[in-house]
């Protein structure tokens, strides 16, 4: 069967990557930029538009709060920023969050970090990939009548890239996003110049429209809410911040310059684009509203249900580069496609902290396993299929999923900062030099603000969105911190139970008073010859043969073909009037293990090889079932004995033909020797044959 999808998996991820490779999987900060900070950086496309939403319920007068508003936005991003240099300093090994709180504050806030950044990466998939749909939508019909099926086809096709490696997918990630980048940058310096040296009067299509106020007239606590509750939808343009500090292994050396510069970079620009948006947006004279088809008024009527509100990003274009220009779609275009690579964000830091949760046990091994392409593959697909449930719970609604957003970023950037607090504490306790001292003082007022500042803007996440979703996310966070505690507990559990006892113990409880071994037969032929001799010679107390009777006429032939050749193994027949052959076996052997609880049992399976996939679908599994209801019988070890057909043969010659050949995973097990393959020992690179089991004649 490996061999079978070997091709196609080949054709959609590329050919496997020797482990000695993984250095030139490593970014350079030109393409670690687009892979890591794709996420902040698409953000000004939908943050600005949610923070004049928010405040549209207050009319359209509410908006010359924005400009505050921005500011505060902007002294967080900055405050964020600055505290992330500091992390990726002191921790670089690619913990992030997880690892600062942990080390600082204890294993449980650790936990509830790693929860609230999981959850936080799936939600970054579900709402990028969704408010990129809802872009392109508005160009193209098929896609909003189809836009949950769209989204999770284009969630598959990021696995794919994905799966293809970092290095491969942040070169085709790089191209959209610089494209963004320099859209933006692009609109607002001919906006400025078109407004400030021109004199033109730019206007945005909805210029003449008018808002109506849900809520008018609003003042002392109720505007204090409102404006609190416009703070934190624009939060959003802070979310995938943290990836890098979480993805610094990805980065070529020195890994923490490199990181600290992609950073502040990523930050100085999601800045100067948000600011810029704002302004154009407030310049131009944009209108929005929570319910358009209501709320907003042309000539004192409201415009229906047939009017499609378009982003602010979308609108300030078609007043700068005007409606329908070949800058405007060029920025449209790139728009809608940056925030389907923003996703990509998530793709990095979700499989990256996965397989550090899973070498600190708190998640499958499986997910610590890189794949053919030295990337975590298991940790992108499970990523992949949380991300692709959630679009298709929500219909693929941004504006429903946008609620449920930002939660966990701010709940790890808390706790995060608080842990780097007591890092420089725990080093200033013992440094002794002045001016390393003076460098902590100045990291530890960096991150004392940070955790301050990131820690009020927590608490009116939660005030805001708590109903409006945001339960969801608090609950995602909850279940993964069981999850993790109970795969934690099980690993555990298995390591103490397997540790080897310090003191010397008793011979008599290491080794078994007798064996008694069992061959299981049903014809005299060459797997049962080939069986027999191999189980004489592992010089058991007691060997005998054993057969099920499922046919009288079959049993008959095979006692008289047993004492025909004069085998000197005692045959033992059980009867199985249901026809069962499982079932018996296991009563007899537990009768054994009954009657002497010392002695160990060990069961010797004849089976045969065939080369052809198709063949195993010619043949029963009772001796698999068999092999796996026997691993759960204390005191019973299982032999299988393979004879090998010739069609098994034929397809390892042909696969030795095959040198390029590599199986899937073989990269994983590591290199092998071909000196062992020529002599039959393994089958095609190091790969063991496929194998159809049966009690031969079963």
């Amino acid at each position: 069967m490996s061999k079978l999808t070997d091709l196609p998996k080949r054709i959609l991820i590329g050919r496997a990557l020797r482990s000695d490779k993984l250095g030139e999987t490593l970014l350079p900060k030109r393409i670690a930029l687009p892979v890591f900070a794709s996420d902040p950086l698409s953000s000004v496309a939908y943050a600005p538009g949610q923070v004049m939403i928010v405040l549209s319920v207050a009319g359209a007068s509410a908006y010359h709060y924005s400009p505050w508003i921005t500011v505060a936005i902007v002294v967080l991003m900055f405050t964020v920023v600055a505290s992330y240099r500091q992390n990726v300093h002191a921790y670089p090994s690619g913990g992030g969050d997880y690892e600062v709180a942990t080390t600082n504050l204890g294993p449980k806030a650790g936990l509830t970090v790693a929860s609230a950044l999981l959850v936080d990466y799936v939600l970054t998939v579900a709402v990028s990939i969704s408010s990129g749909v809802e872009n392109l939508g508005s160009a193209v019909p098929f896609i909003v009548e189809n836009k949950t099926l769209c989204a999770v086809g284009i969630i598959l096709l990021l696995t794919l890239m994905n799966l293809r490696g970092v290095r491969e997918s942040g070169k085709l990630f790089a191209i959209p996003t610089y494209v963004f980048v320099s859209g933006v940058f692009l609109m607002i310096l001919w906006g400025a110049y078109r407004g400030l040296v021109l004199g033109d009067h730019m206007k945005a299509p909805t210029a003449g429209y008018q808002v109506h106020a849900e809520q008018g007239g609003l003042a002392g606590f109720a505007l204090i809410f409102l404006l609190l509750r416009a703070f934190s939808d624009g939060c959003a343009a802070l979310t995938g911040v943290e990836a890098i500090s979480n993805g610094v292994p990805a980065f070529r050396k020195p890994k923490s310059r490199n990181a600290a510069t992609t950073l502040a970079l990523m930050g100085g620009l999601a800045v100067a684009m948000f600011i810029g948006i704002i302004t154009l947006a407030l310049t131009t004279d944009v209108k929005m509203a929570e319910n358009p088809a209501r709320d907003l008024l042309k000539d004192g009527a409201p415009l229906g249900a047939d009017y499609t509100q378009n982003p602010v990003i979308s609108q300030v274009a078609a007043a700068v580069f005007g409606d329908g220009s070949f800058l405007f779609v060029v920025l449209a275009a790139a728009t809608a496609l940056v925030l389907f690579l923003a996703a990509n964000t998530a793709y990095n830091g979700f499989p990256l902290l996965g397989s550090i949760l899973a070498q600190d046990r708190y998640l499958p091994r499986q997910l610590h396993t890189r794949g053919d392409r030295l990337a975590f593959s298991n940790g992108i697909v499970l990523l992949a299929s949380a991300a692709a449930v959630l679009v298709y719970l929500y219909g693929a609604d941004s504006t429903r999923l946008i609620q449920l957003y930002i939660v966990g970023v701010f709940v790890s950037f808390t706790l995060s900062q608080t842990g780097m607090v007591r890092h420089w504490n725990r080093h200033l306790a013992t440094e002794r030099d002045p001016n390393v001292r003076r460098r902590m003082v100045r990291s530890r007022a960096i991150n004392a603000f940070g955790a301050f500042f990131t820690g009020l803007v927590l608490v009116v996440v939660l005030l805001t969105k708590f109903t409006h979703g945001a339960w969801v996310a608090l609950l995602g966070m909850v279940i993964f911190y069981v999850t993790m505690t109970a795969i934690r507990r099980h690993y555990d559990g298995v390591s103490e139970e397997l540790a080897a006892a310090t003191e010397q113990p008793d011979e008599e409880e290491v080794r078994p008073s007798r064996v008694h071994s069992i061959v299981l037969v049903s014809k005299v032929h060459k797997p049962t010859l080939r069986a027999l001799a191999y189980a004489k010679l592992m010089r058991s107390h007691r060997l005998e043969a054993l057969s099920i009777n499922v046919d009288p006429a079959e049993t008959k032939a095979l006692q008289a073909a047993w004492h025909e050749r004069g085998i000197d193994v005692p045959l033992k027949i059980l009867d199985s009037p249901y026809r069962e052959i499982t079932r018996p076996v296991i009563d007899y052997v537990k009768s054994l293990r009954r009657e002497s609880p010392r002695d160990v049992v060990s069961v010797f399976i004849p089976e045969y090889v065939v080369g052809h996939w198709y063949e195993h679908l010619l043949h029963n599994q009772s001796a698999l079932r068999l092999k796996g209801r026997l691993l759960f019988t204390p005191g019973v070890m299982v032999t299988s004995v393979p004879w090998q057909l010739d069609s098994s043969e034929l397809a390892r010659k042909r696969a030795r033909k095959r040198a390029e050949w590599n199986a899937p995973g073989s990269v994983r097990r590591g290199p092998v020797i071909p000196a062992k393959r020529e002599k039959g020992e393994k089958g095609p690179k190091g790969e063991k044959p496929d194998v159809t089991s049966q009690v031969p004649g079963r």
